[in-house]
């Protein structure tokens, strides 16, 4: 066996060493890898969709899989069939999705600052202009953005280190800063928010007031060192889900998301290093629940 070969074997062996098992079975964006998958409670991928920079995820009740990419949104049926589609304007990023009681989706655009419901015929329903520094890039605009059960909207500005709640008319209605650039934003009880704070390196849930009640930090966890902090999950155990995204010169050092208790116990947490670069969204698929009713449980 030639010297390539070998090392090529010890990085096989080196990548299988690193595989741990779901525990739960997810759909999951893998941003460098430019695809969403479905991965079995026994970690085997049952399902995959290539789509560039995918940046957040839904199984739908129908079956369906509804995911927005760099330039647009896809619902995409398990035999792989898109039957809705919505593709941004050129140069424009799209970087979360939602899915409505009504039908429509949500989703931001970074470029023409706006957050948009879209029908199932592909228009434009509804259109909330948003203002951000001209400084910023589009790329750099927006993350996380969901609709509330009583038409308010809450907004990642990652690029201004803040959420936003604005009413169904576009109405600031209250600013959140957090340390870091916001990548993702969960309604939890109590009207409290859980946010990822991306490369301040830390998770928070905040109260009605904006007031931190719990934080997970950079160096709580041993071995699970938070790098960007991207999706997260409220399960209704109370536990939180969190996508550590290890771009940015990580990739391959260690688990690419977790379970985390309120105390800060790791529950399980999931690494493959052989199949998977950077996770950054996922939603347990054995969470009961209609995601097109709120977002409160993902």
């Amino acid at each position: 066996m030639t010297l390539p070969q070998i090392g090529r074997l010890m990085g096989l062996l080196g990548a299988l060493a690193f595989r741990s098992l779901a525990a739960h079975p997810f759909l999951a964006c893998d941003y460098n890898s430019s695809r969403v998958c479905v991965v079995s409670a026994t970690g085997q991928i049952e399902w995959e969709y290539a789509c560039k920079n995918p940046q957040d995820c839904w199984r739908l009740p129908s079956g369906n899989y509804l995911f927005c990419h760099l330039n647009g949104a896809l619902e995409v049926t398990p035999a792989k069939k898109v039957v809705w589609e919505y593709q941004a304007p050129a140069g424009v990023e799209v970087h979360a999705c939602q899915p409505l009681p009504n039908g429509r989706v949500l989703l931001v655009e970074g470029g023409t600052s706006r957050i948009i419901e879209v029908d199932r015929q592909g228009h434009i329903a509804k259109e909330i202009k948003l203002t951000t520094l001209p400084s910023i890039t589009a790329h750099n605009q927006f993350r996380g953005t969901r609709k509330l059960p009583n038409g308010h909207y809450l907004v990642c500005f990652k690029g201004e280190g803040k959420v936003v709640e604005l009413s169904g008319r576009g109405k600031v209605l209250r600013e959140i800063k957090v340390s870091g650039d916001p990548h993702e934003v969960v309604p939890v009880r109590w009207g409290h928010l859980l946010i990822s704070c991306g490369d301040g390196h830390k998770v928070v849930e905040v109260d009605r007031k904006g007031r931190i009640v719990w934080e997970l930090k950079e160096h709580d966890l041993p071995g699970n060192t938070l790098r960007l902090m991207a999706g997260c999950q409220r399960l209704p155990n109370g536990n939180t889900i969190c996508c550590n995204y290890l771009g940015h010169g990580h990739i391959g050092e260690q688990p690419q998301f977790f379970e985390v208790t309120p105390d800060k116990q790791v529950v399980w947490q999931f690494r493959d290093d052989l199949h998977f670069k950077t996770i950054n969204q996922v939603q347990l698929l054995d969470v009961p629940g209609d995601v097109t009713r709120g977002a409160i449980h993902r």
